[in-house]
């Protein structure tokens, strides 16, 4: 049976394709039947060939290979056969075409990659021509259509970007370089500081490709914590980081940075009631953020596809804050099981955070199961919505001010608790042990502090 060359395209467009890289790589295993162990990493799917009967033939080779069967011209043949795929006379033909067809069997992974190669093309092709129909079409939102397309272009490089297995002498040798580094003080390897020198003691700071979950009852004070964290990050470490609020508006936020920066009142903000000497810490703290890499953005309901998008365009990002996960949408089909939403939700942020190979710091709200309880600390089991919270994140910090139930007491009660004292409860920690950290809540600039770092305006 004799290859023939195939021309299907968009618009008279020939796809490429390699018809000697596959056959070469057929020829090869049925020649050394060692060989599909060489390439069954490279092609894991008959779908890298182009031409049907290769198609077939990888197929069936693939899944003797599986099943343990021994791949040679003999089984090959009888197995193709059997499915019917190939009668005895042409198919003899054919395998011994390609069994001579290969120049050189120690060259298969060069062979393979051809193929790869040749089918990545394909599919960008393929992809391009399902986003010009769609965009053609006018039925799609503009805004959703795009991030679709960078969404499938992605696929299509992630793809190429997975790895194998490594023997683990090699990946000592990653190691020691990346402490020969770390001991360098070698920034792009380090941990983000979080700006709480006991909390980066304890945690190691915000490591790459984690998950951290920052989660608080309402009112606590998370999203003050979290922006004085990606402040931080922003304006002492130099770093890029991305503040993804689903519930307060970007100028929000920001008279937020500008208070916890200059020590001024937020009330004092609201009003617009400064004195001059409030105008001029105003006008040195916007100099400080005007410098900072730090990029707000309000979009409600938006989702993790949505967000990956956005940072791809950013480049470069040191550190993601989601404010917060059950404002999130799945992007999928809306059900009424909203704890199996978060849990896709959840497992999609840990997958971004290994891809882009960054720290995630998402915020989370705690079910009202603490405040029933003498003892308002708060614990793993108060995550809401979903055990796989808990599962998927690699640190959970919970948010705790025993004067926020102070408030339950009444007006007239005394009480002899520091209002300004505050916790960070590190409930899990997969880098290390589970502590508490002291902090200092300053509400009225709506910012923490560490102890040691306390000062007054």
């Amino acid at each position: 049976m004799a290859d023939k060359k195939i021309t299907s395209g968009y618009d008279g467009l020939k796809l490429p394709y390699s018809p000697e890289a596959e056959q070469a790589v057929l020829g090869a295993i049925l020649m050394e039947p060692e060989c599909i162990a060489r390439v069954a990493e490279i092609l894991n799917s008959s779908e890298y060939f182009y031409v049907t009967n290769h198609k077939v033939i990888y197929s069936a080779m693939l899944t003797m290979f599986t099943m343990g069967k021994t791949v040679d011209f003999v089984t090959v043949l009888e197995t193709l056969k059997a499915e019917k795929a190939f009668d005895d006379a042409t198919g003899k033909q054919y395998l011994m075409q390609l069994a001579q067809s290969c120049p050189s069997i120690s060259n298969i992974e060069v062979y393979a990659q051809y193929i790869r190669d040749k089918y990545d093309m394909r599919m960008l092709i393929s992809t391009s021509r399902d986003i010009i129909e769609e965009a053609s079409d006018g039925e799609i939102d503009p805004t959703m259509l795009l991030d679709s397309a960078e969404q499938r272009i992605f696929d299509i490089r992630r793809g190429k970007d997975v790895q194998g297995l490594q023997r683990v002498d090699e990946v000592l040798v990653e190691t020691f370089d990346r402490l020969d580094l770390l001991n360098r003080n070698d920034d792009s390897v380090k941990p983000v500081s979080t700006g709480i020198g006991d909390l980066d003691r304890v945690i190691t700071g915000l490591n790459r490709s984690d998950l951290i979950l920052l989660a608080a009852r309402p009112g606590m004070g998370k999203t003050s914590f979290a922006l004085n964290i990606a402040k931080h990050v922003a304006c002492v470490s130099k770093k890029t980081v991305a503040f993804f609020s689903l519930e307060m508006s970007k100028e929000q936020l920001a008279s937020r940075l500008l208070s916890s920066e200059a020590l001024v009142g937020g009330t004092k903000l609201r009003t617009g009631k400064l004195s001059e000497e409030e105008w001029q810490r105003l006008i040195a703290a916007g100099d400080v953020l005007n410098k900072a890499d730090l990029y707000l953005d309000g979009t409600p309901g938006i989702t993790v596809p949505e967000m990956k998008a956005k940072l791809r365009r950013l480049r470069n990002i040191d550190l993601v804050v989601i404010d917060y996960l059950q404002l999130m949408s799945s992007g999928g089909r809306r059900t009424d099981n909203r704890v199996q939403e978060i849990s896709e939700i959840t497992r999609n942020l840990k997958i971004l955070a290994k891809e882009l190979n960054i720290p995630v710091l998402c915020l989370s709200q705690l079910s009202r199961a603490s405040e029933q309880r003498p003892d308002h600390r708060p614990q793993l089991s108060d995550l809401r919505d979903s055990g796989s919270i808990e599962q998927d994140a690699d640190i959970v910090l919970f948010l705790y001010r025993e004067g926020y139930y102070d408030k339950d007491k009444g007006e007239n009660a005394v009480s002899a608790v520091d209002q300004n004292s505050g916790e960070c409860l590190v409930a899990k920690n997969r880098h290390g042990e589970t502590s508490s950290v002291k902090l200092h809540w300053q509400g009225e600039f709506m910012r923490f502090t560490s102890l040691e770092a306390r000062r007054e305006p």
